[in-house]
C-alpha cells in the first residue's frame, strides 16, 4: 500500500498527504472506541453501531440505520424503530450485547434505563479506556514505523539523498507526536467524564 507513495528528493507532498490520511483514519476509530464507553451520561453513540438481525436473519444492520436514537435524559436512551416488525430483534440484539442493559418495549419503543454507576464500574471503564488509549498509540506507531521503513528504503535504494531523509523523518516524528498528544487529550476529557473529581 504504501509503495505506491511518491517520494523523491525535494517532493515529500504525497508521502505527507498519504501519512497524515492513515493517522486521520487510526484518530477516527480511537473517537469511535471512545465514544462506546459510556461515561455518566447516556449517550447515542453507545448503541448506534450495535448489529441488529432482522428480517429472520436475512439482513444485519446497525441500529442507527433501522431506528431514531435519542437520549432524553442522563439515565435514558430511547430506541424508536421504524418498522414497528423489527422491535424483538432489536430487542433481542440489546439482551445479547455486552452492553449489560434490560431493554422495556411498550409495542412501538423500547426505553434503556441505564444504572448509576458504581465507583468500581468508573475503575474498570477508566482501565478499558486506558487500554484503548494504549491500542490506539500503537496503532498510531505502527504507521509511524511503517512510513519510517519506507524513507529508509529510498535513502538505501539512493532515490533520496541523506540530509532530504533526515527532513522527511523530523517531520514524520512531529506528525506522529501530534497524533498522539491528540489521542491522549481525547482520553484525559473522557476520563474526567467516567470519573469526576
Amino acid at each position: 500500500m504504501l509503495t505506491k507513495i511518491v517520494l523523491e528528493e525535494g517532493n515529500s507532498t504525497t508521502f505527507e498527504s498519504t501519512l497524515k490520511t492513515h493517522m486521520e483514519q487510526a484518530l477516527e476509530h480511537f473517537k469511535k472506541e471512545l465514544a462506546s464507553i459510556r461515561s455518566g451520561r447516556a449517550h447515542t453513540s453507545m448503541i448506534e453501531d450495535l448489529k441488529v438481525s432482522c428480517y429472520d436473519g436475512a439482513s444485519e444492520l446497525k441500529l442507527r440505520e433501522i431506528a431514531a436514537l435519542s437520549a432524553p435524559d442522563v439515565n435514558l436512551l430511547i430506541i424508536e424503530p421504524w418498522d414497528k416488525s423489527i422491535l424483538h430483534d432489536i430487542e433481542r440484539a440489546i439482551t445479547k450485547s455486552d452492553l449489560g442493559l434490560t431493554p422495556a418495549t411498550d409495542g412501538s419503543i423500547i426505553r434503556l434505563q441505564l444504572p448509576i454507576m458504581s465507583a468500581q464500574r468508573r475503575d474498570e471503564l477508566a482501565k478499558l479506556l486506558n487500554k484503548k488509549l494504549e491500542d490506539s498509540r500503537v496503532s498510531i506507531r505502527s504507521i509511524r514505523r511503517d512510513f519510517h521503513n519506507l524513507v529508509r528504503d529510498r535513502e538505501r535504494e539512493k532515490k533520496i539523498s541523506e540530509d532530504f531523509s533526515k527532513r522527511v523523518m523530523d517531520k514524520l516524528q512531529k506528525v506522529t507526536d501530534q497524533y498522539i498528544g491528540t489521542v491522549e487529550d481525547l482520553a484525559k476529557k473522557k476520563e474526567h467524564e467516567i470519573k469526576p473529581a
